[in-house]
């Protein structure tokens, strides 16, 4: 199969095939697209409890449960033809057995109580055709409606449009600060697109889960993974953590504060209420201590006799200083804050560089440039002293200018070199490859 004719819809969580040879459009579930999926950890477990009941999923976020009544073997992955308000929508089969009962306790839905929508039957080629027909319009529709939106002077943003499977209907997601009149719009959206026109009105966190991405933890957005209610955040949240109130580190991509500094906040809660407030300096008999700095989650706090520097800290576990509090208040000062214990810290280990690719790679041998230098220069001053105490050469005979011939058996003998035995110091002998070449060579005749 050539890549060019394999097509992943993120959107939707399938991938298309198109076949060569007879142009039809072949589409497969794939889990990994599906935005807001839930892991089936009970899959193969079924007890009986949703034996027709499963969830289907539509475009990003959208995603519903419907009853099979069709009479046939539905499985996950398999396109379904679901019933909608008007007509009829494709989707594909996301959750099947006894995890389906999980979810809808999870919503708040009753099984036994609750009227669900009919699956129709498995979808076959021309209701796929038509599906990806539809798609195909998506795009160009949501680009010439924010055009009219923006003629007709509404204070609106459309976010997304979704078309129905049948191609008789359009989902409008839009986002807006205030009440939205939206008559006149209506009617030019059908007019011009000759359709069934849904607007619905979602928020800026909801937008960003349409779209999705990655956050600033490398990890996809909350909001396009699990989040299905969005709680409201404020700075109190922030402040409550000791975080740092910028505004370009706290806004997540959707330009609100981050769903995750809700994580953490009960955590936080809970140690500062174990944490006394410390509102006056502490009555020391060396002097007064100021708190400079506490470490919530451990529940220690630092104090210093300078008010305005952070050289010398000692720290304190939130229990002791609770009971310095009322020792000063009944007229008590402790001997001093420097004999105080410490209190007990845990120690954070981290295992980071033990797993490391290369830790079985063969080190590099660093060349020692400076002992390398320092044999040179020992060397150098070695040969300073042997030549010192080398006596001097006698004068050689004087050696033909270049050109000129002369046989070797003219040549006169060397001169011997004095006997080794003048020489009184062992460290003053020199090395054998220079004895070596002061031997005498008998002449050659």
């Amino acid at each position: 199969m050539d890549n060019e004719t394999i097509k992943y819809d993120c959107f939707r969580g399938c991938v298309v095939r198109e076949d060569e040879q007879t142009g039809e459009a072949n589409c497969t579930y794939r889990a990994g697209c599906c935005k807001l999926s839930s892991r089936n950890y009970l899959k193969g477990s079924d007890d009986g409890s949703c034996p027709d009941i499963y969830e289907v999923r539509f475009k990003n976020t959208r995603k519903a449960f419907f009853r099979n009544e069709s009479g046939q073997n539905i499985k996950i992955g398999d396109m379904v033809i679901v019933e909608a308000t008007t007509g009829h929508d494709l989707g594909i089969v996301t959750l099947e057995g006894a995890i389906v009962l999980r979810q809808l306790k999870c919503r708040g839905i009753d099984p036994e109580n609750t009227e669900f929508k009919k699956i129709y039957r498995k979808a076959r080629q021309n209701d796929i055709d038509k599906w990806q027909m539809a798609i195909a319009r998506e795009q160009e529709t949501m680009i010439k409606a924010r055009r009219i939106a923006a003629e007709l002077g509404l204070e609106m943003k459309i976010g997304d449009v979704e078309f129905q499977g049948d191609g008789t209907k359009a989902i409008f997601y839009y986002i807006a600060d205030g009440r939205v009149d939206f008559r006149q719009l209506i009617k030019v959206f059908a007019e011009e697109f000759r359709i069934r026109i849904e607007m619905k009105q979602i928020g800026a966190r909801q937008e960003a889960g349409l779209i999705g991405g990655l956050g600033v933890c490398g990890r996809e957005l909350c909001c396009a993974n699990y989040i299905t209610s969005f709680q409201s955040i404020s700075t109190g949240a922030a402040r409550c953590q000791d975080l740092s109130l910028n505004p370009q580190k706290l806004a997540g991509q959707c330009g609100k504060l981050k769903c995750c500094l809700n994580y953490e906040v009960a955590n936080y809660l809970d140690a500062q209420s174990r944490i006394p407030k410390v509102t006056e300096p502490l009555e020391f008999e060396d002097g007064q201590a100021f708190l400079r700095k506490t470490d919530i989650l451990r529940e220690i706090m630092y104090f210093s006799y300078d008010r305005s520097s952070d050289a010398q800290l000692f720290p304190l576990d939130a229990a002791e200083v609770r009971e310095i509090i009322k020792m000063n208040r009944n007229g008590i000062r402790p001997e001093s804050l420097k004999t105080e214990p410490e209190p007990h810290i845990p120690e954070f280990i981290t295992a980071v560089g033990d797993d490391s690719i290369t830790r079985f790679d063969t080190p590099k041998r660093k060349k020692n440039r400076g002992k390398s230098d320092r044999n040179r220069g020992n060397k150098s001053e070695r040969g300073k002293s042997e030549s010192a105490a080398r006596p001097e050469r006698p004068e050689r005979q004087d050696r033909p200018e270049r050109g000129e011939s002369q046989d070797r058996g003219d040549r006169g003998e060397r001169p011997e070199r004095q006997d080794r035995g003048d020489r009184q110091d062992r460290g003053d002998r020199p090395n054998r490859r220079r004895e070596g070449r002061g031997k005498p060579k008998d002449p050659k005749v």
